[in-house]
């Protein structure tokens, strides 16, 4: 194997230097865009605006490494973009139905306790989503009352007091992992596919609500945060 080929090439040092230069001054004025879009991280960015930050990495990637490329035609593709970018905005804030076309719309993936059926099955990972919450040092559903995906991708919870909270479905690794079809003792149990909980004596029981047979033991403790 050619190593000196595979690394170097052809390579002009006069043009690596500029490739330093022109690298420079794109990542800067990316960055610049972004300061002026007002986000302050990726997890604030709609789908909207990763598909801009996608065509803006196209635009700047070409002029930092290609000799062919000049820099201005690269920064009339940004103010292009960055044009647009507020022309799309503006026209969002002024028309809501615009706005959620282009943003999305918040998902309701807990309520009372239990997954909402409803909302789309691709929308959030489940393991995910569990990883979410034990962030949030939540042991189980049955500490939330709400909680709903946002269209930047963060998830709002909302909580039960203390005194409301009641059995859930556990979110931790190993107590999940237990499911059971056919239950032995008597107890509480969630369902793993829904959250819904019932009191189970024994044998083998279907989900009323999503007609799903297997269950894991339902856990009751409070959250502490």
């Amino acid at each position: 194997m050619d190593w000196q080929s595979l690394f170097i090439n052809d390579l002009d040092w006069e043009f690596a230097l500029e490739i330093v230069i022109r690298t420079i001054i794109m990542f800067a004025v990316i960055l610049i865009f972004l300061r002026i879009s007002g986000k302050k991280g990726v997890r604030q960015l709609s789908i909207f605006e990763v598909a801009i930050i996608i065509g803006l990495g196209s635009a700047a990637g070409d002029p930092m490494s290609n000799k062919d490329n000049a820099i201005l035609p690269a920064l009339l593709v940004f103010i292009t973009i960055l044009g647009f970018y507020r022309m799309i905005t503006w026209f969002a804030m002024k028309n809501e139905k615009f706005e959620g076309l282009l943003e999305g719309e918040p998902v309701y993936i807990i309520e009372d306790g239990m997954f909402n059926l409803d909302a789309d099955d691709q929308t959030y990972a489940k393991d995910e989503f569990f990883s979410e919450m034990r962030q949030q040092s939540i042991e189980h559903l049955g500490q939330v009352r709400t909680a709903v995906l946002e269209p930047n991708g963060n998830v709002s919870f909302l909580f039960y007091e203390d005194q409301q909270v009641k059995p859930g479905l556990p979110v931790m690794p190993k107590l999940y992992k237990q499911k059971h079809k056919n239950i032995s003792e008597e107890s509480e149990y969630a369902c793993s596919f829904c959250g819904n909980v019932q009191h189970i004596q024994s044998g083998s029981l279907k989900c009323p609500r999503c007609q799903k047979q297997e269950w894991v033991k339902a856990l009751v403790s409070l959250r502490i945060s």
